[in-house]
């Protein structure tokens, strides 16, 4: 099998392993693994274990009541955990392999389950005419998307759903949401991979997948108790600042190891990493303080991560002007979302997991059909059409957004039907510490 060496198709794809790409492949002469790109992955996978486990854990800490605190660390710890032994059991190889029969386009098969013929002599080709690192490196990386993704969701629905009811919607919404979207953008043989949709690091896969199962989850628990009339302010933003900066921080192996590789794209998508949260945090910022008189630290941080999740799917694609510009653009639109829309609409989505992931996701990747162009200064491939290629990423974001709104929703109920989702009446008044875990954050 041919493979594709542009940027874009690098974008669009990640990395299919060798097993993956056929016998043919398999017989040539086995790639060259770099080190400098091998230890770039590395590097890359520890500091997206850092935007989790501490960064997301105490971002969405800080952003609930004293008596929740421990729930949510707890809760994001737990998820990687679980997601981390789903990921080399089966997960790996449902993302990330030839699929069966008819179904091949929307989800992998069970050729790699268990890390079957994956060695430490294994690799994942990075489309570099024979360049690869290796495939326990790629296997590794993967594993950190594939758990911050179910992470993020828990913030929709804090304060007021059950520890046990989290880890049973995690294991199975992995299985049957998050594999086949991963598969269908990420894989060769998936179906928004064949139709040219481009998402260098997850803004379908992990942004507006995690927004929709968070949006449908906040709805299907109910409102926290006195929403709308009680305050249900952070405890502590100080924590939430500190994370919002472990976030970033991570993000940059989020992006740039997307990548695959260490070269000028990877320093590429790392600018632009940089450059728009910083215009997105701005935006929010100017639109606070026109508004309300007055700018927050907590609508910063906020800003900076609509930025930081808009870029994603256009990080190695779009010139720094252009990421700027996607940045702007998140900022304001997710602004928008959360402090307007959101209220309008009445729904309880906690910690805003929609109205920045879900919506600022959505900003990034049809974004990522203007800013890649290269009449625009992005880095685009082949014949660019800017209107066919925003098509293309309206199909993809149509298609997550059905596929997670209707697979969410259904998970969503037969959780509820075999543990209950919510916690109860007595339990949330307490907090789900005490309730869940027998433990208090502060002992004063």
């Amino acid at each position: 099998m041919k493979i594709r060496t542009s940027l874009a198709a690098l974008a669009g794809a990640a990395v299919p392993t060798l097993a993956a790409l056929g016998p043919a492949l398999a017989q040539d002469a086995a790639p060259t693994v770099d080190k400098g790109d091998t230890a770039w992955m590395l590097v890359s996978t520890v500091l997206v274990v850092l935007m989790t486990i501490p960064g997301l854990a105490l971002f969405y800490g800080g952003l609930v009541r004293t008596k929740n605190m421990l729930s949510l660390l707890m809760q994001v710890f737990s998820v990687f955990s679980l997601v981390a032994i789903l990921w080399v059991l089966y997960g790996y190889s449902l993302a990330f392999t030839a699929g069966p029969g008819g179904i091949g386009a929307f989800v992998g098969g069970f050729s790699k389950a268990f890390l079957a013929g994956v060695t430490t002599g294994s690799t994942a080709d990075t489309f570099t005419k024979g360049v690869a690192i290796p495939e326990f490196a790629f296997v590794a990386f993967q594993l950190t998307f594939a758990a911050i993704t179910p992470a993020l969701i828990v913030g929709a629905f804090a304060e007021r759903i059950t520890f046990k009811a989290v880890m049973l919607f995690t294991a199975l919404w992995l299985t049957f949401v998050y594999l086949p979207v991963a598969h269908m953008v990420w894989f060769s043989e998936g179906y928004l991979f064949r139709l040219g949709a481009l998402d260098f690091a997850g803004g379908t896969v992990v942004h507006i997948n995690s927004g929709v199962a968070g949006l449908i989850g906040a709805l299907m628990v109910g409102k926290r108790i006195g929403y709308g009339r009680d305050l249900l302010a952070p405890h502590s933003l100080t924590l939430t600042f500190v994370g919002a900066c472990l976030l970033w921080v991570g993000w940059f192996g989020f992006n740039a190891g997307s990548n695959l590789e260490a070269t000028g794209a990877a320093a590429l998508a790392l600018v632009n990493t940089i450059l728009a949260p910083a215009a997105a945090g701005l935006a929010w910022t100017a639109a606070e303080a026109i508004e309300k008189g007055k700018a927050s630290l907590l609508g910063i941080a906020s800003g900076a991560v609509a930025g930081l999740v808009a870029i994603t799917p256009a990080a190695g694609l779009a010139g720094p002007m252009g990421s700027i510009a996607l940045g702007l653009a998140a900022g304001l639109v997710c602004y928008v979302a959360v402090t307007m829309v959101k209220n309008a609409l009445g729904y309880d989505d906690a910690l805003d997991v929609f109205g920045i992931h879900g919506v600022g996701g959505i900003v990034g990747a049809i974004g990522t059909g203007i800013v890649a162009a290269p009449s625009l200064g992005g880095y685009g491939a082949g014949e660019y059409s800017i209107a066919g290629q925003v098509w293309i990423q309206l199909v993809a974001v149509a298609t997550t957004l059905l596929w997670t709104g209707a697979g969410s929703l259904v998970l969503y109920k037969l959780v509820d039907l075999a543990v209950g989702l919510r916690a109860s009446y007595e339990a949330e008044r307490e907090g789900l510490d005490l309730a869940d875990h027998g433990e208090r954050a502060y002992n004063y």
